[in-house]
């Protein structure tokens, strides 16, 4: 009987989801809460609007670079690491040799086995250098352009997660018609995110969806009533 091929299949953008996530919550929660708060003191929506996207242009770039940053400084770690990594490997051996042979042995290998590892490792310094990267201090090497890649996703998640809660008062002319349909939609946004975060992550749809509801509706709640509290 011919067998068929085994494939297995995992889903591989963590990194990108997590950027997304990022950006699409802050994006739902702080433009609403300063539009609900400038709701109370300002009945004009066209300014409310105007405040909205004003801070939706200056978060994004904020949330964009803080991204870059925090990528840029994991790829800088790395680097580090792998140079410090080199250099004990060519100065120390013995050392690296037995940190080898520790970590195959919690995973039940006999010293024999080990043995034979060791050697292949020592004859190709390259390899050995990435193993100890991986499986000594649990570091995978970062794509060179995941500072951009970062940087842009979370920025243009902000951006969509922002529109969503000024949407209402792009449409409505009373500022608390539009607030109450702004709450409506920004937690209807959540949900919808969610259950799509949970689809791509493998979380039950509905959990994730009720989850990312709670939490990002917790949230949006809590920073509006901070603005609505000093305006």
């Amino acid at each position: 009987m011919p067998m068929s091929p085994h494939t297995e299949k995992h889903f591989t953008a963590g990194e990108t989801v997590r950027d997304i996530v990022i950006g699409m919550s802050d994006g739902l929660t702080v433009p609403f809460a300063l539009a609900a708060g400038l709701t109370g003191a300002i009945s004009q929506t066209h300014i409310i609007v105007t405040a909205g996207f004003a801070e939706i242009a200056a978060g994004s770039i904020a949330m964009g670079l803080g991204g870059y940053l925090a990528a840029r400084g994991d790829a800088e770690h790395y680097a580090n690491e792998q140079a410090r990594e080199q250099r004990e490997i060519a100065a120390i051996p013995d050392a690296e040799a037995q940190e080898v042979r520790d970590i195959f042995q919690t995973y039940g290998l006999t010293a024999e086995e080990c043995a034979s590892v060791v050697a292949s490792l020592q004859r190709r310094p390259k390899d050995w250098v990435a193993f100890m990267m991986r499986f000594e201090l649990g570091l995978e090497k970062p794509e060179p352009s995941r500072a951009w890649k970062s940087a842009v996703t979370i920025a243009l998640a902000y951006i969509v997660g922002g529109i969503i809660p000024l949407s209402a008062y792009l449409f409505l002319s009373n500022a608390q018609s539009a607030l109450r349909l702004s709450v409506v939609v920004t937690l209807a946004a959540l949900a919808v995110f969610g259950g799509i975060k949970g689809r791509f992550t493998g979380v039950p749809i509905v959990r994730s969806a009720l989850q990312t509801s709670i939490i990002g509706g917790l949230a949006a709640a809590a920073a509006f009533c901070i603005a609505r509290w000093i305006s």
